[in-house]
């Protein structure tokens, strides 16, 4: 097996650790490479794939953090294809939210979610993803 060195805040590491300690894993290597093959597969589902697809994704970040703000800014205007719309609201004292509704196939909403989650002091970024093509509210099921 190859040995990789990562780079991360001591804050992260110290939970990172804790939490391998917490949950029975044998060290922090085997909690990467779970998370590592969870974040590699969640755009995987075949069962997705050349669908029409709505999409949420939520970004809090730390509101002095301008450059966050600045990416968000770009990165909607950069797939303005995929962006049907966009909330910016203040959480707290110190928090900025960022919401994206996207609309389009499951390879373009996964490189948008990418690009948000490489933004250096995004805080926390969360998605969902639903199908529209064969949305029926009434059918049983």
């Amino acid at each position: 097996m190859a040995v990789v060195s990562v780079s991360m805040p001591d804050e992260l590491l110290a939970r990172l650790d804790q939490f391998a300690e917490e949950h029975g894993y044998t060290g922090r290597s085997e909690v990467v490479r779970e998370a590592s093959r969870n974040l590699l597969g969640e755009f995987e589902d075949t069962r997705l794939e050349e669908r029409d697809l709505m999409g949420i994704v939520t970004v809090l970040f730390d509101y002095e953090t301008t450059s966050v703000e600045e990416r968000m800014m770009h990165l909607r205007h950069e797939h303005e294809h995929l962006v049907a719309s966009n909330f910016h609201s203040h959480v707290g004292d110190h928090y900025c939210m960022e919401l994206f509704v996207l609309e389009g196939e499951l390879e373009d909403i996964s490189a948008f979610v990418g690009k948000i989650r490489a933004t250096k002091d995004a805080l926390t970024v969360d998605y969902s993803v639903i199908p529209v093509d064969s949305f029926d509210p009434l059918a049983q099921g």
